[in-house]
């Protein structure tokens, strides 16, 4: 179907646009055949309709010939003779109307026949004109097309990384925890019977995120919640957790497991270093939009942790970097006997991707 007949509105511009030509003929006639105003109202009102649905037709021309896909003079011709062909019948269209119209406006006919010519050039002109705004039109749409489907390319991309950073989280945390677990099984089995408890209601609320992108921060603040109680197991009184969290934060969703491994980061290469333990300290904003995180740790500058890979933030840092590009920070700065990351993003509201119920589950 034509895209003017895709709406009522459309169809309706169409008609208006054609009024010009219509006036323009009208008045060309008005001066070269001395016709009345009435004349040539009744003449070229039902032409110009005509022709306008007639120069509808190289819409389909137009796309069985697309101007990159064949030779030029080829297309061309084409639409010569197209044209040729739509201005002849419209010439003999004018000329039946004009014998009409003969009979009640005596010498009607005889004034207009040595114009008649006009009505091809003309005929020609506006066929031309219908055919270079097809083209323009169709040209158009192929680009608007091509920009959606590289946006949805980019959609996918974007989703197919956060995946892929996504999975490589959780090998990374299990494989932790289960080193925590195997140091404490000779030590305090009880202890490691109770870590076990509570590190397999975390992957039961990890489970149930399933293929989601975006989670509320509440629920994330639940998983690193859930998380600290995995290593208050192991630690006891040395792991003193701290929290400051803006009542507007629980507006906004943030990708699963973007905190979780800055703390597990907090307490592996922080708290584990030192004798009497540490705070960890979880301070979350909202102002303008933009949710800001910061996670603060005590570490014993003297005492580093082992050599370690950085897998944790490189893949904070990637997912954000992924999906919210240079609208998305992390800064991580160390004074004195504090490290801190500090994380900004912007304040989303993707109600589509967020459950109508919360998906962590504190049984």
């Amino acid at each position: 179907m034509h895209p003017v007949f895709a709406s009522a509105r459309r169809l309706l511009l169409y008609i208006v646009a054609w009024q010009l030509p219509a006036f323009l003929l009208s008045y060309l006639l008005m001066v070269s055949a001395r016709l009345s105003l009435l004349e040539v109202t009744l003449l070229c009102a039902p032409l110009c309709m005509v022709y306008a649905i007639a120069c509808l037709s190289p819409w389909y021309l137009c796309r069985v010939l697309p101007l990159r896909k064949g030779p030029a003079l080829k297309i061309l011709a084409y639409h010569l003779v197209a044209a040729a062909v739509a201005a002849f019948f419209w010439t003999r269209l004018a000329r039946f109307l004009a014998s009409l119209l003969d009979s009640y406006h005596p010498g009607f006919e005889h004034r207009l026949t040595p114009h008649v010519p006009l009505f091809f050039g003309v005929g020609v002109l506006l066929y031309g004109l219908a055919v270079a705004l097809h083209y323009t039109y169709l040209q158009f749409e192929s680009a608007r097309e091509a920009i959606e489907r590289e946006h949805a390319l980019r959609v996918l991309a974007r989703e197919a990384e956060l995946k892929a950073l996504k999975a490589q989280i959780n090998p990374h945390f299990l494989f932790n925890c289960l080193n925590s677990i195997s140091a404490l099984t000779s030590v305090d089995p009880g202890q490691a019977r109770e870590m076990c408890i509570r590190l397999s209601d975390f992957l039961r609320n990890t489970l149930r995120l399933g293929e989601r992108t975006s989670i509320p921060f509440g629920d994330e603040l639940a998983l690193v919640r859930t998380y600290l109680d995995v290593e208050q197991v192991r630690f006891g009184s040395r792991l003193r957790v701290e929290q400051d969290i803006g009542e507007l934060c629980d507006r906004c969703v943030v990708p699963p497991l973007l905190l979780q491994p800055l703390v597990e980061n907090a307490v592996k290469h922080g708290i584990a270093s030192l004798v009497d333990g540490g705070f960890i300290r979880i301070r979350a904003h909202v102002s303008n939009e933009v949710l800001r995180v910061s996670v603060e740790n005590d570490f014993d500058p003297d005492n580093p942790s082992p050599k370690r890979s950085g897998l944790g933030l490189a893949n904070v840092r990637n997912r954000i970097e992924t999906r919210h590009g240079n609208r998305g920070h992390m800064n991580v700065a160390v004074t004195g006997t504090l490290h801190r990351v500090d994380l900004e993003l912007p304040c989303e509201r993707a109600a589509a991707e967020v459950p109508a119920r919360s998906v962590i589950s504190h049984a």
